[in-house]
Parts: C-alpha cells; structure tokens; sequence
C-alpha cells in the first residue's frame, strides 16, 4: 500500500502539461512585435557588461583579449538562446524555461525552474536598484547613505545590510507602477531607454576607433613601468600585475576566466520567451527576438571592449562603472511578473496571483507582488549579497531548457493526453485514435518486435519516426549525461588541484566521464528524430544542447559554497510551497480527475 502511495505521488510530480498551441486566444494583451523583443532583449542584456565588465575583466583578467572572452561567452549563450528559440516557436506561450520544463519534463522539474526564474529575476532587479542607488547617492554627495546610516542602521552584520536602502525601493515601485500601466507603454519606455543605450555605445566604439591606437595591444613589460601611476593601479600590489604584454597578457588561462565572467554579461535574453502570449506573431517573433538581440549585444560588447583598450592601456581602466545599470532595470522587472503569473494560473503558485487587469491586460497582482517582493530584498540586503545568488538560478534554467530541446525533438506524439482531455473519443480524428491503440499497446507491455530492448535496437533503430521505446532510450540516456557532466565539472573544478598532481582517480573519473558522455551522446544520435514542422530548430542535435549544458554546470560549479546555502534555502521555501500547495491545486491535477474540464473550455493540444 506504501509503495503504491509513493508512486503515485512520483507520478503526480512528473505529469506532464498539453498546451493548445493553435488557440491563439490569451488573456493577456497581444500587442508586442519583434522590434518590441529585440528591444526588450537587449535592454535586458545589454546593461553592466557593457561598462563594468569591459573594464574589470580587461584589468585583471585577459588584457586586449577581452574581445576573444566576449566571443567565448557570446558563442556560450547563444547555445543556450537556439534552445529558447526552438522552444519559442514550439511553444508560444507565457512561461519561458518554467513552461518549457513543464511540456517536457514533468510538473516537479517545471515548479524548480520557474521558482528558480523567479530567484534570477527579483535578485536582478533588486541587485540593479541598489547599485543605481549608491551610485545616485554618490552623485549628489551621500545624502541618503549617510540618513540611513545615522538613523536606520540595521545592526545585523553577516545577514543583513548595514543600513537599509530607500531610493532603491523607490526606484522599484515607480517601475511596478509603469509595468502595471500596461505591456505597450512599458514596452515604449523600454525602448527609449534601450535606443539611448545603443547610440551611447555606438559613440564610444567610433571615438575608441578613431581616437584609439594599436599600440595599446601591443604594450611590453617596460611600457608598464612608464606608465604614469596617477592614472593607473599600482603595478607593484599582487592583484594590479599586468601580465607579460602583448594582446593576450595573461594567456589562454585568462580569456577563459574571463569568458566565465562576461557569460553572465548575456543573462537576460530569456525574459523574451517569457512574452509568448503578449507577441502578434510569436512563432517566429520569439526566435528571431533572441537571435537578434544576442547579436546586437555581442556587437557591442565586442566593440565597446575593443574601443576601449584602444584609447587606453588595459591596465588603466576603471572597473567600478555602475550608472548604466539603470536601463536594465526595467528589463529584469519585466519577464518577473509574468512567470509567477504562469504557474499561479497552473497552480503551483497561490492562484490570486494569476488576476489579470480588465482595463490593461497584465498580471496586476503578480507585478505588486514581484515589485514588494524586490524592494524589500533591495531594502535590506547587501548588493554583494544579492549578486552572488544571481546566477545560479539563471544557468539551471538554461541547463533545462537544453535538456528538454534534447528529450522532446526525439519523443513520438502524445494522443493519449488528448484523449485524456478530450469530451468524447468522437472529438478525436482517426489518425489520433488509431495511435492511442498502438500507445496503450505498448503502455501494457506489448512492444512491436523491433523495438525489444537490445543493443541493435538501440543502436540501429528500424523506425523512422519516434517511438515510445526510442524516447524512452532517449529520456534515460538525457539523465545520464547530465550525471555524467556534473560529474566531469565536479571533478574539473573542485579536484584541480588532484589533477595538477596527477592523481589517478581523478584522472581516471575525469576520461571516463567524458568518454561516456560522448557515448550515450551517439547513442542519442542514433534515434529518430521527430518531423514535427517547426519555423526554427536547434541544428546540430544532439551535440549542441549537451554543450550548452556542460558550459551551465561548469560555470555553477564556479560559484562559491555561500552561494549554495542561500540557493539551498531558496529551493526549501520552494518546496514547501509546492508540496504544501501547488501538488495539490495544480490545473493538471483536476484535468486529470475531470477529463471533461478544460481550463478554457476548449481542446487542449501541442503538437
């Protein structure tokens, strides 16, 4: 009896989500198009990399080589946007990852993404609001610091802020304001903000090209003690040493560290798949918005990165430029609302945060509640301590958005999920019916002859077309990878120092985890791959989703142990309230005990 209790609950938390993709119906406002997403896209990216990370990384980290870290982290994030891109066009919906997860991979795998989207998004944005804050205060000569400092200090050193921040609170709720005004105006404003950007950085990239001298990337070690040290850091402290010269002055090592910093100069792409049902034509809207605004920020990273080691030795830069910060602010804030309204209307979050506004058609309880949520956060904790949450969120969402790009091009259509929801089996056409058999077939064990499990049958499939047995082989060998590639970055970051010494155990775990991983990546190769007519793919399936996935583990592993106790405590709060609430409020759930109920009232099908 126990065991039966359990596996149905097992079965509950990986149920699966159909969606209608042809009903083009939404409650939400579609007025967006794909000048409004590649302007979103960018303004969300398109922020502190720009300025701070041109600086910080060329200082201390790859010299004139930056514009090779930014190319590294570009090709990176792109791996992970073709996947949203696919997704976007399969599933345009609003949901981003969080949706994405839940069609794929099951209702438990969907709620840890969204509640880790929703982690990315509020630290983002109250991270940006305290920065442009302090740096507002500097501006004007402290004021507000030294207010807060004299009468409202917090006393709480290790857990909170020394003194709260106001303005940063202020900034937020002015912008939840505008966001519940409605998706065109903050689009427009958005816009503006991003407009002005682009012409800023297209300044300084003319002005470093015309003004700038190739003789910058060419600097040796005598040209460093010419220098004038007004203008420069002291050549003579351990964190101010310049490198050996030339345009890679800290070597190889040094553009790949780097690249993992500048990676997270690309976060924020994402919130454009968050928009599927806000976009006039999302199906390709959604993708080329991504691919664009990926290739726009890359331009200007590469551009801004290069001006400015051009006008001046790499070594002379200022690091500590936060000001423009303030146009992604309103990008972060923007994707935030609409993902705690997705899985509020499926339940897994408290359902009065799925209202929408009769007047503006946005999620109006969801943008309150995000915006409360941000300030607060911006009020009392530390900026150094909200940004070093703010990753790990983001990579495992996009982690699982390649994970669920790799199970789902390889898995056979699901006529069992229509039946399930459909009035009648009259409601179903002849093709569907006459699969439901051979799927019910095969759920009882009766597999075709072919498809007995077998090393042939695995490796040289006789069908052309996804079978249940082949997505099967593909789910399995997914999971493998991804134990397998955290086992290679686990060993690769935490065990360098037993791999510097040669220790075999290391080495050993290292080589067979990478030769594995290539294997069962053939062995993915090897199944059919789905027909299903697309207006964008992923190429080059299977290798590019399970790069992309290396390249997200690699970098969490990267991340501090501090990072992953408050992570830890973030995924706590999560499960209590989806175990506590969403598994038994989900809109799956009811579907399945009303087959007749729809949430809409009609059909409910993805192809």
């Amino acid at each position: 009896m126990g065991c039966e209790v359990l596996v149905g609950i097992g079965q509950q938390m990986l149920r699966r989500k159909v969606v209608d993709c042809s009903w083009d119906e939404s409650r939400l406002s579609r007025c967006l198009n794909t000048f409004d997403l590649v302007a979103l896209g960018v303004g969300s990216t398109l922020g502190a990399g720009v300025y701070v990370l041109a600086g910080a990384v060329a200082r201390e980290d790859a010299g004139p080589a930056i514009v090779i870290s930014f190319l590294v982290a570009a090709l990176a994030s792109v791996l992970a946007g073709l996947c949203y891109g696919e997704f976007g066009a399969r599933v345009p919906k609003t949901g981003s990852a969080y949706l994405y997860s839940y069609v794929t991979v099951g209702e438990l795998w969907a709620f840890i993404t969204g509640w880790n989207l929703i982690l990315s998004y509020i630290i983002g944005t109250s991270s940006v609001a305290r920065a442009w804050s302090a740096t507002f205060d500097e501006l004007i000569g402290r004021p507000i610091g030294e207010f807060s400092r004299t009468y409202m200090a917090l006393n709480a050193p290790g857990v909170l802020a020394e003194n709260p921040d106001i303005f940063a609170v202020i900034i937020i709720l002015i912008l939840t304001g505008l966001l519940t005004l409605g998706v065109k105006e903050s689009a427009m404003v958005n816009k503006i903000f991003t407009c002005i950007n682009v012409l800023v950085l297209g300044f300084i990239m003319v002005s470093g090209f015309v003004k700038g001298s190739i003789k910058n990337w060419q600097l040796t070690e005598e040209d460093f003690q010419n220098t004038s040290s007004r203008l420069c850091l002291n050549n003579d402290t351990e964190e101010g040493r310049p490198g050996v010269g030339g345009f890679m002055p800290f070597g190889v090592s040094g553009i790949l560290s780097g690249a993992a910093t500048c990676f997270y100069a690309f976060v924020g792409f994402d919130c454009i798949a968050t928009t599927g049902e806000e976009v006039k034509n999302p199906q390709k809207a959604i993708p080329v918005g991504i691919v664009a605004s990926l290739l726009i920020c890359f331009v200007a990273y590469f551009g801004v990165s290069a001006a400015l080691t051009l006008m001046m030795p790499y070594f002379c830069l200022d690091k500590d430029s936060p000001l423009p910060d303030a146009f992604n602010l309103l990008g972060s804030m923007f994707p935030m609302p609409r993902v705690i309204y997705a899985m509020a209307e499926d339940g897994l979050l408290f359902k009065f945060l799925a209202q929408i506004n009769n007047r503006t058609k946005t999620p109006i309880i969801a943008t309150l509640t995000s915006g409360a949520i941000a300030g607060v956060m911006a009020f009392l904790f530390d900026l150094k301590d909200l940004v070093d949450l703010m990753s790990i969120g983001t990579l495992l969402a996009y982690s699982l958005v390649a994970a669920c790009v790799l199970v789902l091009r390889y898995q056979p259509e699901q006529p069992n999920m229509v039946y399930q929801m459909a009035r009648t089996s009259d409601e179903l056409d002849p093709v569907y019916q006459n699969e439901l058999v051979s799927t019910s077939d095969s759920q009882t064990g009766f597999l075709p002859e072919a498809e007995k499990f077998s090393l042939k049958t695995i490796l040289s499939p006789r069908n052309t077309e996804p079978s249940k047995f082949s997505g099967l082989i593909v789910n399995i060998s997914t999971s493998l990878i991804a134990l397998l590639v955290v086992t290679f970055c686990t060993v690769a970051v935490l065990g360098k120092g037993a791999l510097v010494n040669g220790e075999l155990w290391a080495v050993f775990v290292l080589m067979g985890s990478a030769f594995l991983c290539c294997v069962v990546t053939a062995v993915i190769w090897r199944q059919p791959e789905s027909k299903t007519k697309l207006s964008f793919k992923v190429p080059f399936l299977p290798v590019l989703p399970v790069l992309s996935i290396f390249v997200n583990v690699y970098l969490m592993m990267q991340l501090d142990q501090g990072t992953w106790v408050r992570f830890a405590v973030w995924m706590l709060i999560g499960f209590f309230i989806y175990f506590g609430y969403g598994l038994r409020h989900s809109e799956e759930a009811s579907l399945a005990a009303d087959p007749a109920r729809t949430p809409d009232g009609h059909l409910d099908h993805c192809k």
